[in-house]
């Protein structure tokens, strides 16, 4: 299993839309516009490579070093399978 964790969502969306727009969005909506379009490619490049398998973006999941820990209210927020 491989956990991805994107720590700069708020800087992509910045980049991408200008500080202004990403001023008046909450973070919790640019994490997962960030994590929709990472998850689309990611499916793309892995399907393109003969691979087949799921992936999830997960709420409730954090990795601190070699620590994982798992949050009350921990939920799959979105599916896809390749």
């Amino acid at each position: 299993m491989i956990v991805l964790k994107i720590s700069n969502s708020s800087e992509v969306v910045a980049s991408k839309v200008g500080k202004f727009l990403e001023f008046l969005t909450p973070d919790s909506v640019d994490q997962s516009t960030v994590e929709d379009q990472v998850i689309k490619k990611m499916v793309e490049n892995l399907a393109a490579e003969g691979l087949k398998g799921e992936i999830a973006a997960v709420n409730g999941l954090d990795i601190d070093g070699s620590d994982l820990s798992i949050h009350e209210g921990m939920k799959v927020r979105k599916h896809t399978t390749f």
